[in-house]
């Protein structure tokens, strides 16, 4: 009987996760809609948007967000699955004041270049920012490996970050005072923005959440084993130090990737897990892949509000998800101080 009721068992999951990616899904062809105007159908009669506007520029947003959110929620699985602590976020090892660094020595470089240097590196200069968020995000995690001495010390790789994050937002801080002008490009980092994807972009975070989704694949099964302890996984024989490397690398290049494509978007990765858990509770090896569906779904949304709610002003997207992943916590918290009283 047990083996006739497993398939039931499982197929509300499956009909669970298949609903939050079409949501997804419809979410990013609504976010084709979303214009200077507010929200129109791009193939309206009458009021038709050229294929390249919504091909070029609404559809690389939309899409890119979506998966920039799966990324980041992904991410934050793999940190509270790691670190078991529900608190920790993609940024938990410093990765988005190295980024943060990265950003801001680019466009300290931009603005302290001469004018007749400049304008040749113009068209180049997004993508030089965003391989220096990337190139500044791996190098948090190589500091707060090197003073941390390992991977064997959970704790002490635990504050290597958060001291590494602190160190690298006072020189990011001190080089914004340096050239007070790059302060108004590098706000737009902090905020968060979807405004610089491009169909490029698109290839690039599409391209990376599949690397990483295959490295959770294949040691994602270890966070079960890991969930008990890490005095019991070494009984159970499980090689802790690589098992850990290869998840906390594939943390820190599905965070380095948005990061450096979209700037910091607050919430994202603490929420989507927490969001996940009350949808349905998967092991800790499932949660990942049920947090890129949340988090990508969570981020589009995001953007599509952020762009349709005060048209043609845009609100930073990483200021809408501040206010739905802070709130949404915060009715959880509420929810669950209830439940305990």
């Amino acid at each position: 009987m047990s083996q006739r009721l497993e398939p039931s068992g499982r197929s509300p999951r499956r009909g669970l996760a298949l609903a939050l990616f079409l949501l997804g899904g419809l979410a990013v062809c609504a976010g084709l809609g979303v214009g200077a105007q507010g929200w129109t159908w791009p193939w309206t009669p009458g009021a038709a948007v050229p294929a390249e506007v919504w091909l070029e520029l609404r559809l690389p947003r939309s899409a890119g967000a979506w998966l920039t959110g799966a990324l980041l929620g992904l991410a934050g699985a793999l940190g509270q699955a790691l670190f078991r602590n529900p608190l920790a976020d993609p940024y938990l090892l410093g990765s988005a004041s190295g980024a943060g660094l990265g950003v801001a020595v680019g466009l300290v470089l931009a603005h302290g270049l001469t004018p007749s240097l400049v304008s040749p590196l113009w068209p180049w200069l997004p993508w030089g920012q965003g391989l220096l968020a990337f190139a500044g995000a791996w190098l948090s995690l190589m500091l707060a490996l090197l003073w941390s001495g390992g991977l064997a010390h959970t704790p002490r790789l635990l504050l290597a970050g958060v001291v590494v994050g602190v160190i690298l937002s006072a020189l990011t801080s001190t080089l914004m005072l340096w050239v007070p002008q790059a302060w108004v490009g590098f706000q737009s980092f902090m905020l968060g923005t979807t405004q610089m994807l491009d169909l490029t972009s698109l290839a690039v975070l599409a391209a990376g959440l599949c690397v990483v989704l295959c490295l959770v694949v294949l040691d994602g099964p270890a966070l079960d084993v890991l969930s008990l302890g890490e005095d019991t996984a070494r009984s159970m024989g499980l090689p802790l130090a690589r098992t850990r490397a290869r998840l906390i690398v594939a943390m820190t290049l599905a965070t380095s990737l948005a990061v450096s494509h979209t700037g910091l978007m607050a919430f994202v990765g603490l929420a989507a897990p927490h969001l996940a858990r009350s949808l349905v509770r998967p092991p800790p090896s499932a949660l990942p892949c049920w947090s890129l569906l949340t988090g990508g779904l969570l981020l589009v949304l995001a953007d599509g509000l952020s762009r349709w709610w005060w048209s043609p002003l845009e609100w930073p997207v990483g200021v809408v998800t501040a206010l739905i992943g802070g709130l949404y916590l915060l009715y959880r918290l509420g929810r669950e101080s209830g439940g305990q009283s």
